[in-house]
C-alpha cells in the first residue's frame, strides 16, 4: 500500500531542480485507485503536461511567477505570531524561520496528539512561549520583551463542535484573546502591521448561494462563527480608535476550509479519514452534501504574509481580507472524501445524510477578488492537487520521512509555482 518516497532535500533547505509545481485543470490530481493499487510515486517521474493543451501549445505561453513572501522582506523582522504550536502556526513558523524571520511564538501546549509542533521540531525554528492569551499580564510582558514588528494573531479555539461543548472558552479565547493581542500592540510603540485571523465564517448566512465579500453582514449561528465575528468587531475597533492614528496598519484575514499535512485535530475531515482509514476503520462523514472552499494550507499562509507585507508599505490597505481558492475548490464533503479515498485501497466510507449533530452551515463559498485585486494573491494549488499533498504527505510520515523536511518540501514546491499565460 505505501510507496518509497523520492530523495529528500534537507530541512527547510535548498531548493530542488526538479519541477515543483504542475499547475494545470486537473491540478496533478491522479485517477481513481491508481495510487492505492498500483504503487506509483506520484512526485517523481516528468512533469505532467497541462491537460487540454496540445503538444507545441506549451511553446507559445509564457511562464508567470505567483506572488509568494518576500524572502528579503521577512530576513531579520521580529515577528510575534500567536498559535505557534497549532497546525497552521507550525507551518507558517517553519516559513518564516526558513524566510530568515526572527520569530517569538505564544501558545498553549499542543492540543492533539501527534502534533505538528513537535514532529517537526518547530519549537527549535523560533522563540517559544508557552502561554494562554487570555492572561493578560503574562501575554502582555512576553509581547513587550519581543518588541515585535510584525504580528500575526492565529491562537484560537478553531472547532464549531468544541464551540457548542464549551461556549465560554470559545468566546473568552477567540473575543477576549484578540483584545489583548491588540492591546498589546497598542502598548509596544514597536509595531508597525498586525494581521488577524479569523474565519470564511465570520459571515451571516445568505438565502441565496453566492460567494461572500467582504462587506458583507457579519454574523454567526455557532459558537465558534459568533466569536469569530465578534473578533473582527473588535479588530475595527482598535485600528480605527487606537492603532492607525499610532501608525499600526491592522488588517483581518478571512479564510476557508484548510486541509495539508500534520493536521491531527478532530472533526475535520482529511485527519479523520486518515485515522479511519489508517486503521483500517470506517470514515463517518456528516453532511456529505455540504459545500466549502477548501485550499492547502500553504495558500491561506501565503496570503496572510503578503497582506502584512502590503500593510507596512501602504497602510491605506488595511481592511478585511477573504482567503480562498480558485473556483474548482469549492467543492462539496462528498467529492473531497473520494479524491481522499483514490489513496487508500481498501478505505471505506459510510455516509451520513440525515442532519445530525449541531448546527452548521450547508453552503459556503468566498469571493478572494479583493485579495487578487489589491495584493496581488492567487491560488497556487487546485483542489485535486492540494488533496495530493496532504494525503501522501500522511503516507510520507509514516515512511519515515521527517516531518520538518516533508514541510520544507511542500514550502519550496509551493514557492516554485507558475502561471501559464499566452504570449
Amino acid at each position: 500500500m505505501y510507496r518509497p518516497h523520492r530523495s529528500r532535500r534537507n530541512p527547510l533547505g535548498s531548493i530542488t531542480d526538479e519541477p515543483a509545481c504542475q499547475h494545470g485543470p486537473d491540478g496533478g490530481f491522479p485517477a481513481s485507485g491508481v495510487l492505492a493499487a498500483h504503487g506509483h510515486a506520484t512526485r517523481e517521474g516528468p512533469p505532467r503536461r497541462t491537460v487540454g493543451l496540445r503538444q507545441g501549445t506549451l511553446e507559445n505561453l509564457e511562464l508567470n511567477p505567483l506572488r509568494n513572501p518576500a524572502h528579503d522582506f521577512w530576513e531579520g523582522k521580529r515577528v510575534l505570531l500567536t498559535g505557534h504550536t497549532g497546525f497552521k502556526g507550525s507551518w507558517l513558523t517553519c516559513w518564516l524561520h526558513r524566510m530568515g524571520a526572527n520569530v517569538h511564538g505564544i501558545a498553549l501546549p499542543p492540543q492533539t496528539s501527534p502534533d505538528l509542533f513537535t514532529l517537526a521540531g518547530v519549537k527549535n525554528l523560533c522563540t517559544s512561549h508557552l502561554c494562554d492569551i487570555r492572561d493578560h499580564e503574562n501575554f502582555s510582558a512576553i509581547f513587550k520583551k519581543a518588541a515585535p514588528e510584525i504580528v500575526l494573531h492565529m491562537a484560537a479555539q478553531p472547532l464549531v463542535r468544541a464551540s457548542y461543548l464549551d461556549p465560554l472558552t470559545t468566546f473568552s479565547t477567540n473575543v477576549q484573546g484578540t483584545a489583548h493581542v491588540l492591546e498589546a500592540a497598542r502598548s509596544v510603540g514597536s509595531v508597525r502591521a498586525a494581521v488577524v485571523i479569523t474565519t470564511d465564517k465570520v459571515y451571516r448566512n445568505l438565502k441565496n448561494k453566492r460567494p461572500h465579500v467582504e462587506s458583507d453582514e457579519l454574523g454567526g449561528f455557532d459558537p465558534y462563527s459568533a466569536s469569530k465575528a465578534a473578533a473582527e468587531f473588535v479588530v475595527s475597533s482598535y485600528r480605527d480608535s487606537f492603532l492607525a492614528e499610532k501608525g499600526t496598519a491592522v488588517a483581518s484575514a478571512r479564510a476557508g476550509n484548510v486541509i495539508g499535512g500534520g493536521d491531527w485535530s478532530s472533526d475535520r475531515l482529511l485527519p479523520d479519514a486518515v485515522r479511519a482509514w489508517e486503521s483500517n476503520h470506517k470514515l463517518v462523514v456528516r453532511r456529505p452534501d455540504a459545500v466549502r472552499p477548501w485550499q492547502h494550507v500553504l495558500d491561506p499562509l501565503a496570503g496572510y504574509l503578503a497582506l502584512a507585507e502590503s500593510i507596512w508599505e501602504k497602510p491605506s490597505l488595511s481592511g478585511s481580507y477573504n482567503f480562498g481558492p480558485n473556483p474548482d475548490g469549492t467543492s462539496t464533503v462528498h467529492d473531497v472524501v473520494e479524491m481522499a479515498r483514490s489513496f487508500f485501497e481498501k478505505g471505506e466510507t459510510v455516509w451520513e445524510k440525515e442532519e445530525s449533530g449541531p448546527a452548521e452551515t450547508g453552503f459556503l463559498s468566498l469571493d478572494v477578488s479583493k485579495a487578487r485585486r489589491s495584493l496581488g494573491v492567487v491560488p497556487h494549488w487546485s483542489l485535486g492537487e492540494s488533496v495530493r499533498r496532504t494525503m501522501e504527505w500522511y503516507r510520507s510520515l509514516r515512511e519515515g520521512v521527517d516531518a520538518q523536511v516533508l514541510c520544507g518540501d511542500d514550502i519550496v514546491d509551493f514557492e516554485s509555482c507558475v502561471t501559464r499565460r499566452p504570449k
